[in-house]
């Protein structure tokens, strides 16, 4: 925030290039750390206390809004109007009073006998407005000259510098200087809302707040270069499906009006505007209303809705893995701080040094007991840690609860008998959501090599029963495992698919920072049977034959490690596969995107063949070619253009898929570009809101409403076809 501010101060003396630099600069570690917020802050959604409505039953509001900055801005205003009349759209024109420029009265008034309004922008439009009270209270008077001069009802000041308070000063109907969520801007603690609201004084008068809730076009074409308007689309999308206010404002001066396909540093093409108006055209036909900003007051001083202010939820969440390296868990954690509520997670210690309370961002982590044998081998060895951390969770959420009341526990398996640790916040009215990573009784069988008739296998059905019962909802990682889950544990209604989206904020791609050296291969996870890292290490056998520098990096742990260190030794491959410890997800991202190939060589006929693997869509978003098995969930959700698989089993068939990546440049290229694409159609971004309305589906004891439904239904569908095909093939 101080950078920000620093350089608005220094803005004057710099030449534009400098500081669209600069903010350019800046605004790549303000993205990603605003990534739960910006463009959508759920929080913002939630409808004021007593809203009305709009006029006629509209389902949203559309406001337009322009702040001309300099001449350029001004000559082409009448452009910009008629272009907006000929689209069936009307808008208003903020002016600065004692500007580089003077406004004449004739255009003035030209855009209000068209039907368009005038605003006061600023005064100077020099950052200076608001230096002190006492500086403020005497621009105010000079404002309120060129209100009443203008005939203006509402104000905006440059920099969308604010105080709500001493804007009591001006005599305006409105202000717009105010935004939902604006990480980008030097003053940016956004009002949290996609609604207007109403600024009282102690005399009973006052003011409306009129916020943009699109991102300023400066902000998305100048700054973060987008090439479309895309993001606009997606949040006035996001704001009609809320009922709230869409209001956008353009900068005349920004638009390249001759050679529509061709922009500057300066300016983006008039024709990424017009395809926003054209869309909600299209799209919202008789849906929404267009009022003038003046309007939009008139209509909201009548019902003087109050900002909304609601209490944060409080969740709680159980889940026994390490918090840094869960990335699941960390999804929908920061997904929750993001938009303002409190989560408090329940995990073990993998690292005996760590602390036992620690704060990760906004999340506050509670690590209740230490893993014990960390390769659980035996049964018992495997029971037993898991039996004693779902006591200790027990004892130690209730002891939370009592505290202070949570709304709803988010617990994670694997055990799925966790989420009976949460019995106390059942009891009180707390919703529950049970979350299967994996489903315990196939995962069971596959780790200890069992048949699905064993009675252990049989036991952990039960208790996926009783658990999946105990639960308000159930949450699970695919769509094929959702099927046989509904099948023998729980109603369809009470079910909902998310996958392990990529969280793109950690997973990014980036710039290559691993100095030259040999190719390397990277396996990252856990170190399990099914996992096939035995396929991988017989085929470097292969792989050094033919690019003998060539090296095998596996990051992770489990119950296969020492196996495979033996098998490694026993191949003579010491030198060329390497084992690491497991890394926190923040810091794995940064090893896997150094990396020149991704692998995911699961076993076909295992527990490997449904289980969904994060690291495919995690290599994706960073850049790096993956070489993957053919199983049958991954081949229900990629294709050959994504990913290059090979037929699972085959350490052969898996070697030469890995010398065809290493050695063929334009494969890598084109399968990296569909990968890109793919990952960002389907990250965490996509997700998340289906995720946050969920949770409060559950606390407010609602219907859920998905964002997409038409989606899901096509995918299910999908999965009914391989269902089928996997029947008629048996």
């Amino acid at each position: 925030m101080f950078s920000s501010r620093l350089y608005y101060r220094l803005k004057p003396y710099l030449p534009w290039r400098v500081r669209i630099g600069a903010r350019r600069i800046l605004a790549q570690g303000q993205r990603r750390r605003a990534a739960d917020t910006w463009p959508v802050n759920e929080a913002a959604g939630r409808m004021p206390a007593g809203w009305p409505g709009w006029p006629g039953g509209k389902k949203f509001a559309l406001v337009l809004t322009h702040d001309v900055e300099g001449s350029g801005g001004v000559a082409k205003c009448r452009r910009l109007m008629q272009m907006e009349q000929q689209l069936g759209f009307h808008s208003s024109f903020n002016f600065i009073p004692e500007g580089e420029y003077c406004v004449s009265p004739a255009l003035r008034g030209e855009l209000v006998e068209n039907g368009f309004e005038v605003g006061v922008h600023d005064l100077r439009h020099d950052g200076k407005l608001y230096q002190s009270r006492r500086i403020f209270s005497e621009k105010a008077g000079r404002i309120n000259r060129y209100l009443a001069e203008w005939g203006a009802a509402g104000f905006r000041s440059g920099f969308m510098l604010h105080n709500l308070e001493w804007l009591h000063d001006l005599k305006v109907g409105y202000d717009a200087s105010t935004f939902d969520t604006d990480p980008f801007e030097p003053q940016p603690d956004g009002v949290g809302t996609i609604f207007p609201f109403w600024m009282p004084r102690p005399d009973g008068g006052g003011y409306v707040e009129l916020p943009y809730t699109l991102p300023q076009d400066s902000t998305l074409f100048l700054v973060l270069r987008e090439a479309s308007p895309e993001i606009w689309k997606r949040k006035l999308d996001w704001i009609a499906g809320h009922g709230g206010m869409a209001l956008v404002n353009v900068h005349p001066d920004f638009l390249a009006f001759d050679g529509a396909g061709k922009s500057s540093s300066q300016e983006f093409p008039w024709a990424y505007y017009r395809e926003f108006l054209e869309y909600v055209r299209a799209q919202y036909a008789g849906l929404f209303w267009q009022p003038l900003p003046r309007e939009m007051s008139e209509f909201v001083s009548v019902v003087r809705p109050p900002r909304p202010r609601v209490p944060p939820r409080r969740i709680g969440m159980i889940a026994y893995s390490d918090y840094r390296t869960d990335n699941r868990v960390i999804r929908y954690a920061e997904a929750l701080t993001g938009r303002g509520d409190t989560v408090d997670v329940l995990s073990i210690k993998w690292d005996a040094c760590l602390p036992a309370v620690e704060t990760i961002g906004r999340v506050r982590v509670h690590r209740i007991q230490e893993r014990y044998g960390k390769n659980e081998k035996s049964k018992s060895g495997h029971l037993l840690p898991l039996l004693k951390f779902c006591l200790r969770a027990g004892v130690y959420l209730t002891r939370q609860h009592l505290r202070q009341r949570y709304d709803l526990i988010h617990v994670h398996n694997i055990p799925d008998f966790l989420v009976f640790a949460a019995w106390l916040p059942k009891l009180t009215g707390a919703k529950i959501i049970l979350d299967v990573h994996d489903v315990v009784p196939e995962f069971y069988a596959s780790k200890f090599k069992l048949e699905p008739n064993a009675f252990g296998v049989k036991a952990l059905k039960k208790v996926e029963r009783a658990s999946a019962r105990f639960a308000d909802h159930v949450i699970i990682s695919n769509h094929l495992w959702h099927k046989m889950f509904v099948a023998r544990s729980v109603p369809e209604a009470k079910c909902s698919v998310f996958i392990n989206n990529v969280n793109q904020r950690i997973f990014y791609r980036r710039d290559r920072v691993r100095p030259p050296g040999p190719p390397v291969i990277l396996f990252p996870g856990g170190l399990q049977w099914h996992q096939g890292l035995d396929i991988a290490i017989r085929a470097m056998t292969k792989v050094g034959e033919k690019i003998p520098a060539a090296e095998l990096h596996i990051y992770g742990a489990g119950n296969m490690k020492d196996e495979l260190v033996e098998l490694t030794c026993n191949l003579g491959l010491a030198e060329k596969v390497c084992f690491f410890e497991p890394l926190p997800v923040e810091q794995i991202a940064e090893v896997m995107s150094n990396a020149d190939l991704g692998v995911v060589p699961k076993r076909a006929d295992s527990f490997g063949n449904e289980a969904y693997s994060t690291k495919i869509m995690e290599f994706m978003s960073l850049g790096v070619p993956v070489v993957v098995s053919s199983t049958k969930i991954d081949r229900f959700y990629f294709n050959d253009s994504v990913v290059r698989f090979f037929e699972s089993g085959n350490a052969d068939a898996l070697a030469d898929a890995l010398l065809e990546m290493l050695q063929n440049g334009g494969l890598r290229r084109r399968m990296i570009a569909s990968a890109l694409d793919y990952a960002a159609q389907n990250s965490w971004n996509v997700r998340k809101n289906d995720y946050l309305e969920l949770v409060d589906s559950l606390i407010e004891e609602r219907p859920l409403i998905p964002s997409d439904p038409k989606k899901q239904a096509a995918i299910s569908a999908r999965s009914d076809v391989m269902e089928t095909e996997a029947v008629t093939v048996k």
